[in-house]
């Protein structure tokens, strides 16, 4: 699925767990949370990960109220159960993706 041609009805279509990741190539905490969430999702192999560039004129982040990066949307069918903002723990990626898959 091509992220930059994403749009709401398309996110709302999802089946099943999927995690949104919103961030920019350019930030240091995006950078720092990869691992950890390529790590995490090892665990989650039904879990959707969608990475989406987030910044100016990119409607979609802003449909979704991102203010700070990375943020992690996590949905079921298509809704949002939890979202995880900047620095993000182990533990509590690991709790949010239990949530949903």
């Amino acid at each position: 699925m091509d992220q930059q041609a994403l749009n709401i009805e398309d996110v709302i279509a999802l089946k099943g767990a999927t995690m949104l990741e919103f961030g920019a190539i350019e930030c240091s905490y995006c950078q720092a949370a990869h691992s950890k969430i390529n790590a995490a999702l090892v665990n989650y192999p039904n879990v959707r990960h969608i990475k989406i560039e987030d910044g100016k004129g990119r409607r979609l982040g802003r449909l979704f109220h991102v203010k700070r990066w990375p943020t992690l949307v996590l949905l079921k069918d298509g809704l949002e159960v939890t979202r995880l903002v900047r620095e993000i723990g182990d533990k509590e990626l690991q709790f949010a993706l239990a949530l949903i898959d």
